[in-house]
């Protein structure tokens, strides 16, 4: 009797890394996305107060459309095959393939104000262009 519908998942396997133009790059540089001295500071002493088991920071982006893209950050221990890798001195930054096409040029800066402390994201779209919004609403002036 055959094993009809059972499912076996595929073995996990590193991406390959190389110089190559077509192969998964897994490190990141500054020039890639740009974390400013005072934002490397705060994240250092966020991840100093966790768990053990929290060995990095994702950067991640969710929505679209007419609200545009948000950003955002949490805590991790899993880094997946196509995330990269940012290091830093006690901590490492990891963004995944996609997140990375929207974030690429950006800078995360750590800004304080009286009342007010916060991470800002700089310059998103500054390679791939485009304003994070659509122009059906009227949003971007066009509707």
């Amino acid at each position: 009797m055959e094993n009809v519908g059972i499912y076996t998942p595929p073995k996990k396997t590193r991406p390959v890394v190389s110089s190559g133009s077509d192969v998964f790059i897994a490190s990141l540089t500054q020039n890639e996305l740009e974390v400013t001295q005072s934002a490397q500071d705060k994240l250092h002493e966020i991840i100093s107060q966790t768990d053990e088991d929290v060995s990095a920071i994702r950067i991640y982006i969710s929505g679209g459309g007419c609200g545009g893209l948000s950003y955002g950050m949490t805590f991790t221990d899993e880094q997946g095959d196509f995330d990269t890798t940012l290091q830093f001195d006690g901590f490492k930054i990891l963004v995944d393939v996609v997140a990375l096409n929207y974030l690429k040029g950006a800078q995360i800066d750590y800004i304080q104000e009286v009342g007010r402390e916060r991470f800002v994201f700089n310059n998103v779209f500054a390679e791939t262009g485009g304003s994070g919004v659509c122009g059906g609403c009227g949003a971007a002036g066009g509707g």
